[in-house]
């Protein structure tokens, strides 16, 4: 199987590379950093041209949409700039999008592929605790663009699957985290090996709970 993770020079994307690999898969990593993996600013439509064309007709079995930022965890209302919103959206929206828009191609070559977007419970209407705005508006807008996803590719047999990773001990998650990095990319690698078009458009935990919208 071949998989392609963004953002996977550090963190869940990182672990998860290495978990995949370990198990025999073929893995194609991105970063933003060039020294490490791929590299791709997500962000960035002539990058992921030039992504996608260096993978020519390669088919992506799974592509699992991971690259983020958190630019505002403990920022004050007052603190708030349109640069910090400007690129939480870029990276947490448009990037996955532009990903996806990219290697669509090589999606449709593969036989049930599979497109797993890395979201949050933050991006949960359920929840709604305050602070965090722009993390917690494009993580939900990342949500409702997977949801739309599944519908639009489910005649064409490609399933996808939106996620929780869990509050994770990571550089973003901080070390008050709920679980390691270690159990968060197991448990997603075994829901991404459960997504099928029955449950395409799912919003799931990395353990395998059904989240509220």
């Amino acid at each position: 199987m071949h998989v392609v993770i963004t953002g996977a020079s550090r963190g869940i994307g990182r672990e998860m590379a290495s978990q995949l690999s370990n198990n025999g898969h073929d893995v194609t990593g991105t970063s933003r950093d060039p020294s490490s993996g791929v590299p791709l600013d997500v962000t960035d439509a002539k990058q992921q041209a030039r992504f996608a064309a260096q993978l020519d007709s390669r088919p992506i079995d799974l592509l699992v949409c991971n690259a983020g930022v958190y630019l505002d965890k403990g920022l004050a209302l007052n603190d708030y700039t349109a640069e910090i919103w400007s690129q939480s959206l870029a990276a947490n929206v448009t990037g996955v999008f532009l990903t996806v828009q990219a290697l669509l191609p090589n999606l449709r070559l593969a036989k049930n592929a599979k497109i797993a977007i890395i979201s949050s419970q933050m991006a949960s209407h359920a929840r709604a605790p305050g602070g965090s705005y722009a993390y917690r508006a494009s993580k939900a807008a990342a949500l409702n663009f997977g949801r739309k996803l599944s519908t639009d590719l489910r005649p064409e047999g490609i399933a996808v699957g939106i996620y929780h990773p869990g509050w994770v001990r990571t550089d973003m998650g901080g070390e008050e985290g709920d679980i390691s990095v270690e159990d968060s990319a197991s448990g997603l690698i075994h829901e991404f090996d459960a997504l099928t078009l029955d449950t395409t458009g799912c919003f799931h935990t990395w353990d395998g709970r059904i989240h509220a919208y």
